[in-house]
Parts: C-alpha cells; structure tokens; sequence
C-alpha cells in the first residue's frame, strides 16, 4: 500500500486512500498472518458461551456483519442454526465459501449498503468489526443496514474494543516474527481514534508494505444512543468474552445487546 497523506504523530503519513484502509487490509494475507492467533477454537468457545446466554429458537436465522473468513459463522452454522455471513473484502469471501453448507452461505456486501429488511432473528458484528470510517454519518448507515436486517423483536450483538481500557493498556511499539515475516505495530491515539500502523518486512518483497488501521472511540453511552435513534433498546452490556458486567476501566470489550423496537 502507498503511504502520503497527512501526519499522525508516528513520524509517517496515513494511507492516501484513508477510507478504503480496511479493504486493503482485510484482503491481504499478511492480515491473517498477523492475527492467525484469533483461531477457531477461539471463536467457537465464545460463539458457544454466547448462544447458551442468548438461548436462540432452533429455527433461528442469523446474520454475521463483516464476517471476515467467517470462523464465528462456522461455529453458528455448527449449531443448526441458518447462517449468513458477508464482509467487504472479496478474498475472505473467497476463503470462506470453501466451508458453505445448507445452512451457512457467504456473499462480499459492504455494511455500509442495505442488505436486506426484517429477514433475520440475529445479527452479530463480532472482534471490532466496525467504527472504521471518518464520519458518523457512515457509521450510522452501518448500524442501519445491520437493523434493518433484523425482523422486529430481533436482536443484534456488537462486540467492540473498550476504548478506555484499550487507552489504558496501549502499547506504543512492538515487533513480532511469523514464519520469517517481521511486522512492526505502532499505535496512537486522538481524541477521537486509535491507529495501528503496521510495517510488514517479507524476504520475498524487495520494498515494506505499509497499512494503518483506524478505529473510532465510540463509547457504551455513544453505542447505546446511536443504536436508540435507529429504534434498538439496549438490554445488556458485557465486558469480555466470558460475558462478565462491563466495567468502563477494567473490561477488554464493550459488548452490547440489543433489541428492534419496531
């Protein structure tokens, strides 16, 4: 990816194309290098945690919002129950159709589009798999295509980085090797955004590549407001993957669920 653009704070400029980040990003292999440690295994232990708590009809339709490679579906479609995932970057698509059953299809949409309306009992967002975009207004479409997607009474999980705790515990620099590959992470934060710029040195290039992430600091207040204006009652908030109460200083997640109203 090629770097310009305006400064941040690490000394290099933003990707030229800011708003297509995770497009690149997503649809790299180095991403799947990088958080090859997100596993199956660990996906299927929360998926399971979560839908004993939630207790979903056995007939239960279920939508998985930017599903990536689609591990959190597997483990729903694993359940019984019918299962869709999509996600904007077409090879995570690619990867995941590999696994498609009766129950559980994939198509690459952008959530930022309208996919459906009243069509689905469940719609997850799992792993920060939102806040990406410069303007709330985008964001808001987001959230609106995600209940639209929900029959009423349907109810809709967002798992999202606390940004407080992710504040507190910010790790300014880092480096990791994967199979021979270095990628070097450096974060920041603004008032309104954490970034993660990560430089991946292969052998196999002649040049680095460079990609930034960006995520906005949406609070639990600011989540739960947003999703009250598109008619969601928020009914719980959870604090990590074990699905303990939040705590604004002390919980890794801010996971929120909720209901459509109408």
């Amino acid at each position: 990816m090629v770097i310009g653009g305006p400064k941040l704070g690490f000394g290099l400029p933003l990707p030229m194309a800011r708003k297509a980040w995770f497009t690149h990003w997503f649809n790299s292999p180095y991403y799947h290098q990088l958080y090859a440690h997100r596993d199956d295994k660990e996906a299927k232990a929360f998926i399971e945690r979560l839908i004993a708590y939630l207790h979903p009809a056995a007939d239960a339709t279920m939508l998985d919002m930017a599903c990536g490679r689609g591990r959190h579906s597997r483990t729903l479609a694993s359940l019984g129950y019918e299962v869709t995932g999509v996600d904007v970057a077409p090879e995570n698509i690619r990867y995941a159709k590999r696994y498609e059953t009766d129950l559980l299809h994939f198509e690459v949409h952008d959530m930022r589009k309208i996919l459906c309306s009243r069509c689905f009992d469940y719609v997850f967002n799992f792993f920060t798999s939102f806040g990406y975009f410069d303007q709330l207004h985008q964001h808001e479409l987001a959230l609106r295509t995600m209940v639209t997607a929900l029959k009423k009474e349907g109810v809709l999980v967002i798992d999202y980085i606390n940004s407080v705790y992710a504040s507190a515990q910010l790790i300014a620099r880092e480096e990791k090797t994967i199979k021979g590959i270095n990628f070097l992470i450096e974060r920041q934060e603004d008032a309104r955004y954490f970034y993660k710029k990560i430089t991946v040195h292969d052998p196999q290039l002649s040049t680095p590549l460079c990609f930034t992430e960006k995520v906005c600091k949406f609070s639990k207040d600011e989540l739960s407001d947003l999703l009250k204006k598109e008619g969601m009652t928020v009914l719980e908030v959870k604090g990590d993957y074990q699905l303990r109460p939040f705590n604004d200083e002390r919980s890794p997640r801010l996971t929120l669920i909720a209901t459509r109203n109408r």
